[in-house]
């Protein structure tokens, strides 16, 4: 096969999945050589680089290159804490011949490719065939990326419960060419990994919890909806101890009629302080969100909550109202039920929700109390915050109300200070801060921080205002498309019509799912995860299990039983 052909049959194949690179490998111009090929003792073409002082150096052996892809790939999982990897990056195309044996192996669940230089990988094509690796539906190919894309990639493909562990495999005669771009590149890769991992953690944690509450949220959401009066100015107010100092501020701004949205956990303490809140929002699915409302009853304040809270939240206010979270399940409500109004939960905290309440409202102007995202000389919440009651009561002569708070303190590392800061950080309360830097970095409102003595908030000062901004005066859930029971009927029939597990991994199985099946499933990765987590085993065990499990508590919901999430 001559060189235009080659290239021709690549491009075809490329065509089918990633039209957009096949274009520009198409109409790339290029005119200086980067590569020179030449064949293996065993006969595969081998490319070598060559540095324009006549140098050269071959991407791989010149004995048998097949043979030492499959030991790379061997060699790389053996050495990697993700034994069990199927979701696999390569740094540098080369020949392909890892990336071939990457495919042989059954673990293998997605292989993502990333190069540089478009002129290189025109040369590439031109010489070999790749057409058998580029028409997997397993393939993605990256050639200059953007990191942001390819961050985003990453979020979106990988999911660990389905792939297992990811691991990246560099060319090393490739890298070492251009090694500050891929630096570059794996440092996104890394980034865009932990945050998956750490929602893989929290799935594997409150997965099973959520698929409870939501299930028994269900009977409870209503096509009600609370009219808000038309707001201009917001305050949003988290817990931190802050909050103590500014409460005479945020009295004031009470009294000019700002609208104020509480946090679940900086309620309590805003009560203690005089004032009473416009709107409360809760995120947390554990039952001890239950506190925050102890001593301080709701009334009439509308409550916010995410359709994954406990359901006995929602008889702690006469106006409760669900919105819906990332949760797979709540999108496939809102789409196949009943449209609920969805709230950015994406920060991890219930502040960052509330930020976005007020956003959706149409705020033009709101400011932050009790953001402070660190442990502000030595403490963790503002007074009044429910973990004071909820300690007293523990405390005893041998584990004093000290101690407890001091065990609250300290259960995560702290980061290490920058300069002579008078806070204390950890890694989560830097990533909520983060965060909600974005969010409001995002906004057309203008976001302020209070003078408090936490981390500094970086807000950006003097944003031009939006003036066409999207203005609602409700907040509300859709109509129903349905029962409640006959939704959780016609749902808790479509798990248990999922077709039985006979393929190699979950990946895969979830690949040969029909649409309606694939969105059924989707909705069951979070819990798939706490119980892989917490149970591991067999593929197919894990698929009946799930079915199982979730019949289980759909027919107790059906029938009004109690069961223990």
């Amino acid at each position: 096969m001559n060189r235009n052909n080659s290239f021709k049959k690549n491009l075809l194949a490329l065509s089918v999945r990633n039209p957009g690179l096949s274009a520009r490998l198409e109409g790339a111009q290029c005119s200086d050589r980067r590569y020179i090929f030449s064949l293996s003792r065993t006969g595969e073409i081998v490319p070598a680089l060559a540095d324009g002082f006549g140098n050269t150096r071959a991407l791989h052996s010149m004995i048998d290159p097949k043979r030492e892809g499959e030991r790379l790939i061997a060699a790389s999982a053996a050495g990697s804490e993700d034994s069990g990897s199927g979701f696999l990056v390569f740094l540098g195309l080369g020949g392909g011949y890892a990336i071939e044996a990457a495919f042989d192996r059954l673990e293998t669940t997605h292989v993502a490719v990333i190069d540089f230089d478009l002129c290189s990988i025109v040369e590439l094509f031109s010489a070999k065939d790749y057409s058998k690796i580029l028409a997997d539906p397993r393939f993605s190919l990256w050639i200059d990326p953007d990191l942001n894309e390819l961050k985003s990639f990453i979020l979106g493909e990988y999911r660990p419960v389905l792939c297992g562990g990811i691991r990246v495999v560099p060319l090393r005669a490739r890298t070492e060419q251009d090694h500050a771009k891929f630096d570059l590149a794996a440092a996104a890769i890394k980034n865009a990994v932990e945050k998956v991992r750490g929602d893989y953690s929290v799935q594997a944690h409150f997965g099973l919890r959520w698929f409870s509450n939501i299930i028994r949220n269900i009977k409870n959401i209503k096509a009600t909806a609370y009219n808000f009066p038309p707001i201009q100015e917001a305050a949003v107010c988290g817990a931190g101890p802050s909050l103590d100092t500014q409460i005479p501020l945020l009295a004031k701004m009470k009294a000019r009629r700002v609208f104020i949205i509480s946090s679940d956990t900086a309620f309590p303490a805003l009560r203690g302080g005089g004032i009473e809140p416009d709107a409360v929002v809760s995120i947390d699915c554990q039952h001890i969100s239950y506190y925050h409302f102890i001593g301080s009853l709701l009334g009439n304040i509308p409550l916010l909550l995410d359709v994954a809270s406990p359901p006995m939240a929602s008889r702690l206010s006469a106006s409760p109202f669900f919105f819906s979270c990332a949760h797979p399940l709540a999108h496939y409500i809102s789409r196949y039920w009943q449209p609920l109004p969805a709230l950015d939960t994406s920060g991890g905290n219930v502040t960052h929700a509330c930020l976005s309440l007020a956003e959706i409202l149409g705020a033009r102007r709101i400011t932050l109390f009790g953001c402070d995202f660190s442990y502000p000389r030595g403490r963790t919440y503002a007074r009044g915050a429910y973990i004071y009651p909820f300690f007293m009561k523990k405390q005893n002569r041998l584990v004093p109300l000290e101690a407890h708070l001091s065990s609250l303190l300290y259960r995560a590392p702290f980061l290490p200070r920058e300069g002579a800061a008078n806070y204390y950080e950890t890694e989560s309360l830097r990533f909520y801060r983060k965060a909600l830097e974005a969010k409001a970095e995002s906004m057309a409102a203008e976001v302020i921080a209070a003078e408090g003595i936490g981390a500094p908030l970086n807000l950006r000062k003097g944003k031009q205002l939006n003036a066409g901004m999207n203005i609602i005066d409700q907040f509300s859930a859709g109509t129903a498309g349905q029962s409640s029971t006959e939704f959780l009927r016609q749902y808790r029939n479509a798990i248990a019509a999922l077709p039985s597990f006979a393929h190699n991994n979950l990946d895969n199985y979830y690949r040969s799912l029909k649409e309606a099946d694939r969105q059924v499933f989707t909705t069951l990765l979070p819990l798939a995860a706490a119980l892989n987590h917490r149970q591991g085993g067999n593929s197919g065990l894990l698929i009946e299990k799930i079915k199982y499990l979730c019949i289980e508590k759909i027919e107790s919901v059906l029938t009004n039983e109690s069961f223990s999430p």
